[in-house]
């Protein structure tokens, strides 16, 4: 009767050990895939230097206070992920906890407590984004960084012949590093006779329009010069409509300029109007097409209207934010903005387009831009 008694229990105890063996693996593939592969060693040392920060305050709580363990927190936050991250704070947890309890309790006060912790939860909230991006350390800033130089590159005016000269500025809202104006150009040929540009303001302010206006700057470059003219603003319509974004719609002035002849067709996706400098009569002219914003109907037309610049003319492009102020007339903020160039036609036009923005553009909590072309 003994022998099926004793099989049974080795029966059990294989059974145990196999279920020990699976719970082994789960936990050395969790441990495989989430923590050891990118971020084991610094994971180790972030932990050394939290038990380190615990013996220390025990030795010397005046050169070593509880809170330094905010310090080991911090670097946490940049070089771990997510599941690191929160096993280094029960490691910081238990720290705090046998110093208060073990050793002495007047060294961890409710003060270090909450200090700790609260630097604890802003360190998971910028690494969640950090997860998000998928990046540590600060590459996500260097990303971000890249992207901006990269939307102010595409947005330069390819070489022009003499007797042109153009000026471009982009102001963000707020001093801000991203904005939601941008410029692309393009010249028919490496030497050809036509220039074409577009300024563009794109809905929303800040970080998010900015990502957006780098993603239509690179599709919007795509389709400058490999259309035909006409067809520019409505490609450039179908592609914001298909985005199917909340806050997806763009304005655009799209300027065709024969450098050969001067002549020049302006077309408008719901854009303020440009305004030209004519020279022998020593006036602004504003030129205003028609045309609806983009993204917002599914068949837009664009009406062009056409003019010619002679030597000494130029023409002015500018967003919304140069002449739009909350509880003002858009027609004041145009007066201002000619007014103010106005006063650079005695001075030859020298760095006109950041002077324009300095003295005109006051609404500084919108993107500016300002485009002058001028013919010389």
């Amino acid at each position: 009767m003994a022998a099926p008694t004793s099989s049974r229990t080795r029966g059990r105890q294989a059974g145990q050990r196999a279920s020990l063996a699976r719970l082994r693996r789960r936990v050395t593939s969790w441990l495989r895939h989430h923590v050891l592969p990118s971020d084991g060693f610094a994971l180790a040392g972030l932990l050394g230097a939290v038990t380190a920060c615990g013996l220390l305050c025990d030795v010397d709580d005046a050169w070593f206070p509880a809170t330094m363990m905010v310090l080991p927190i911090l670097i946490g936050g940049l070089v771990l992920r997510m599941p690191s991250l929160l096993l280094l704070y029960a490691a910081g947890a238990g720290v705090l906890i046998a110093q208060s309890r073990v050793h002495d309790p007047d060294e961890v006060t409710p003060g270090t407590i909450l200090v700790v912790g609260a630097v604890g939860a802003i360190v998971v909230l910028m690494a969640r984004m950090r997860t998000r991006l998928g990046v540590q350390w600060t590459r996500g800033e260097s990303m971000l960084f890249d992207l901006r130089d990269r939307l102010q590159a595409q947005g330069k005016v390819p070489a022009l012949p003499p007797g042109w000269h153009t000026e471009v500025v982009l102001r963000p809202a707020g001093g801000q590093s991203f904005s939601g104006d941008f410029l692309v150009a393009t010249r028919g040929t490496s030497d050809g006779p036509t220039l074409e540009i577009v300024l563009v303001d794109v809905s929303g302010k800040g970080l998010d329009a900015g990502s957006r206006a780098l993603m239509l700057s690179g599709a919007f470059g795509g389709l400058l010069g490999s259309l035909p003219p006409h067809g520019f603003l409505p490609a450039a319509n179908d592609y914001l409509l298909r985005q199917e974004w909340d806050e997806g719609f763009a304005t655009a002035v799209h300027v065709v300029l024969d450098l050969a002849s001067g002549e020049y067709e302006l077309l408008s996706a719901g854009h303020p109007p440009g305004v030209h400098w004519i020279a022998a009569t020593g006036r602004w002219d504003v030129v205003e097409a028609e045309g609806p914003l983009l993204g917002v109907l599914d068949d837009a037309h664009f009406k062009g209207v056409h003019g010619r610049l002679r030597t000494g003319d130029a023409l002015l492009l500018f967003t919304d934010g140069m002449v739009e102020m909350p509880g003002e007339d858009i027609a004041t903020g145009i007066d201002r903005l000619l007014g103010e160039a106005e006063r650079l036609v005695t001075d030859d036009f020298r760095d006109a387009a950041s002077t324009i923005v300095a003295r005109a553009g006051r609404n500084e909590g919108d993107d500016r831009a300002v485009v002058l072309l001028r013919r010389l």
